[in-house]
């Protein structure tokens, strides 16, 4: 099992989501369990993560 301070998340930027690497990114995130952060005007807006890790993060008690 990966620990927490073992991932280390990808940075994408929306332009990419828009000129059509959301797919591959999407892919990614969950057959390689991957974090991504969404960077929009260089600044952090959102994170991706499998649904997997969602439910995960939900059932050890982390709040959305």
């Amino acid at each position: 099992m990966v620990k927490n301070k073992d991932i280390v998340p990808e940075m994408h930027t929306m332009t990419e989501m828009l000129r059509g690497q959301a797919s591959k990114i999407f892919d990614d995130v969950s057959e390689k369990n991957q974090v991504v952060i969404v960077n929009r005007n260089s600044k952090p807006c959102g994170v991706i993560i499998s649904y997997d890790r969602y439910k995960r993060l939900k059932n050890e008690g982390a709040d959305i």
